[in-house]
């Protein structure tokens, strides 16, 4: 009898320290059981070749949306999971962790989210919640303790900004506050970082100056600049140094931002900061209209090139998708009308590795650090995720780096039907995403047995040092 359930023979694997190996991964019991020489070891009951291909760990795209039809809340039934962690698994993505939205209190639905998610989900998963009301601050700490120890804060979202989504306005003090209860139980915060007043203002004078939209992204970008993002998570980040709490800085997009973030950094705070894979391949200057509008807007190609810089330097830490995958008619009414937020997952790698690596020359263990290793880090997803080594799970990407290939919507995997990708050509594909062992893509192909196999991930962090 076989001692080992899988081997993956003859790749090029990415091992710890960012050096590829030849050399064959044995997979037992859903976990990495060994790293051996080629052909060496024990023998498997499924000998998988995988030559001529890059081995990477599963990507974790730690910054998504997981909704039903318009509603970017919550997944309602096990397809809304199914649909878009089909997406994630065809992205090369094995874990993903949603933000988790409601006016009302978590607890009692907690079990009700975990259960519908993992009925549909094809990926491993967790929950960031977003905190807006004085009884979510109250049930934090019992959130945290469940394994959820991410939480979010809109900003952006003052008096009635936050009636779109359902969410009440908050104020500074809120803030605070929420990040002393953080510091308190072990968490990390993730400000999603807007001067909203000051948009409101600017948003004001562009609409009167192009009432139809017609400068479309441009105009958008200029309702919210940069330094109305960098405001915003400076603010977070100096109170995040007050309270001694860690901070995330989700999908930083600008110049500005960045360099507030790696200011405050750099001043004792403890500060992540993440940007999206779209602000890295697109901007003010994309020809994709409305369907780009997104929070924080598309930036100038100034700022996509500050952002590379901050890849290339090490001042970026994580890439993500910020995935949302309301249909293509949300976008419908020119850029003023359309609903921000757009799909990502299913390009996630090959969009990364095309413009980083392919175009940029940028390492790519650098790259795939940015969305394996690094983000289960700050997620509390290590050491089973993320890296390749005996003992963690057995998540793996597996690409061809040399298989061009177009982006085309009608073999998208989410169910939102669209792309910003659509038409672009990427530089290598997916082949195979395996989680704890089982495909959830094999041979490019969506594996439909593994609906219903992704699992809920308990997060605790790290305790790091004091700012």
């Amino acid at each position: 009898m076989a001692d080992m359930d899988l081997r993956l023979a003859g790749g090029n694997v990415l091992l710890p320290g960012g050096e590829f190996h030849d050399v064959d991964v044995l997979v037992s019991d859903g976990r990495i059981a060994s790293v051996t020489a080629p052909g060496s070891g024990p023998a498997a009951a499924e000998t998988v070749s995988v030559a001529g291909l890059t081995v990477l760990p599963g990507a974790c795209d730690v910054h998504i949306h997981l909704g039903h039809g318009s509603d970017i809340s919550r997944p309602r039934v096990p397809g809304d999971a199914a649909s878009e962690t089909g997406a994630a698994a065809v992205g090369g993505v094995s874990t993903i962790i949603p933000y988790v939205m409601s006016p009302d209190p978590y607890l009692p639905v907690f079990g009700e989210l975990e259960e519908v998610t993992a009925a549909g989900a094809r990926v491993d998963f967790g929950f960031h919640f977003v905190i807006a009301t004085d009884a979510q601050l109250a049930e934090l700490p019992e959130l945290i303790a469940k394994g959820a120890p991410t939480a979010k804060l809109f900003m952006n979202i003052r008096g009635d900004e936050g009636q779109r989504l359902g969410r009440p306005g908050t104020a500074d003090g809120f803030l605070f506050r929420l990040l002393e209860c953080v510091h308190a139980h072990g968490g990390m915060l993730g400000p999603h970082p807007e001067n909203i007043e000051v948009a409101w203002v600017l948003r004001d004078r562009v609409v009167a100056a192009d009432p139809e939209g017609i400068n479309g992204l441009a105009s958008w970008n200029a309702t919210r600049p940069g330094f109305v993002e960098a405001d915003a998570l400076q603010r977070a980040c100096y109170f995040g140094r007050v309270t001694d709490t860690p901070v995330y800085g989700v999908h930083t997009s600008s110049a500005e931002a960045l360099a507030a973030a790696v200011a405050q950094s750099k001043a004792g705070a403890r500060v992540t900061i993440e940007t999206c894979v779209h602000y890295l391949t697109h901007d003010t200057s994309s020809d994709i209209g409305a369907i780009g509008k997104v929070n924080p807007p598309l930036r100038t190609p100034a700022d996509r090139e500050a952002l590379w810089r901050g890849i290339a330097d090490g001042e970026i830490d994580t890439v993500a998708t910020d995935h949302i995958h309301r249909p293509v008619s949300s976008k419908d009414g020119g850029i003023w009308k359309a609903q921000p937020g757009f799909p990502g997952l299913d390009a996630f790698l090959p969009a990364l590795l095309t413009e980083g690596h392919g175009r940029r020359g940028i390492p790519l263990a650098r790259l795939v650090d940015m969305v394996t290793a690094a983000p289960a880090r700050a997620m509390g997803l290590a050491p089973m995720k993320g890296r390749i080594v005996p003992g963690a799970d057995a998540d793996y990407a597996i690409l061809d780096m040399n298989a061009p290939w177009t982006v085309d919507k009608s073999a998208l995997a989410t169910d939102a039907g669209y792309s910003i990708y659509e038409g672009h050509e990427m530089s290598c594909q997916v082949r195979h995403t395996l989680v704890r062992g089982r495909f959830a893509v094999r041979d490019g192909a969506l594996q439909d047995d593994a609906i219903g196999s992704g699992r809920f991930v308990p997060r605790k962090l790290e305790k790091l040092p004091t700012g």
